[in-house]
């Protein structure tokens, strides 16, 4: 877990997301990161009682990166507000298929949620139900068969960054959900919460966290170099 920490103090955790860890509890049972985060603080901190922590944003299962947890209410309150009001800066990094697509682009669709099946649905047009969703996309790398995005999230909708590619005919790489030819081999998809910017809920200084991508992916580690 320790390794895994990427920013601390004593309002809020910042952690890098592995693939395949839930952000909190699901209907799977398997433990999330918020028990094992807040067993970890117990014992290193030897804590006689209840471990304080609270999530303030997810990020889907099969991807990974940066998840903010807060340690105090005060935080997770302040936090939750910023989250809502769009004062957290996110910005991701994609694994897409080398297509024929602009160098740059912002992409604005109208994302409904379909609870059977957990997919967003898209449309092209806003429609009853669907929540507008904005992102904007840059080329930032081009390797042999795939390209690298970076993705500025404009609004944070289910499965949003995953839907809305995928409707631009570049589903993320291992993405099966949404239109990927093959699955990868840890069950995750190349999709990486790289960097958040935000004004410290307490302190009020300016915090930029990046976390590095998931090293046992040659694809991610040929995308990192140089950077």
């Amino acid at each position: 877990m320790e390794e895994q920490i990427v920013y601390e103090d004593n309002h809020l955790l910042v952690i890098n997301k592995k693939v395949g860890q839930l952000v909190q509890g699901d209907k799977t049972g398997d433990e999330s990161l918020l028990e094992a985060i807040k067993n970890f603080i117990k014992k290193r901190d030897q804590k006689p009682g209840n471990v304080f922590l609270g999530l303030v944003h997810r990020i889907d299962r099969p991807t990974s990166g940066l998840v903010i947890y807060a340690k105090t209410s005060k935080a997770l309150s302040r936090l939750t507000q910023m989250v809502k009001n769009r004062e957290i800066k996110k910005t991701y990094w994609a694994v897409v298929a080398k297509e024929m697509i602009p160098q740059s682009q912002k992409l604005i669709h109208y994302l409904q949620k379909n609870e059977k099946n957990n997919k967003a649905i898209v449309f092209t047009k806003a429609t009853e139900g669907a929540k507008e969703a904005i992102l904007t996309y840059h080329i930032i790398k081009t390797l042999d068969n795939y390209l690298l995005l970076e993705i500025d999230l404009e609004t944070g909708r289910h499965h949003q960054i995953r839907a809305q590619l995928s409707k631009t005919g570049v589903p993320i790489k291992g993405d099966l959900k949404y239109g990927a030819p093959r699955s990868n081999p840890d069950g995750g998809i190349n999709l990486h919460a790289r960097k958040l910017e935000f004004i410290h809920p307490v302190t009020k200084e300016n915090i930029e966290i990046i976390a590095p991508v998931p090293q046992n992916d040659a694809i991610w580690r040929a995308c990192e170099e140089e950077w």
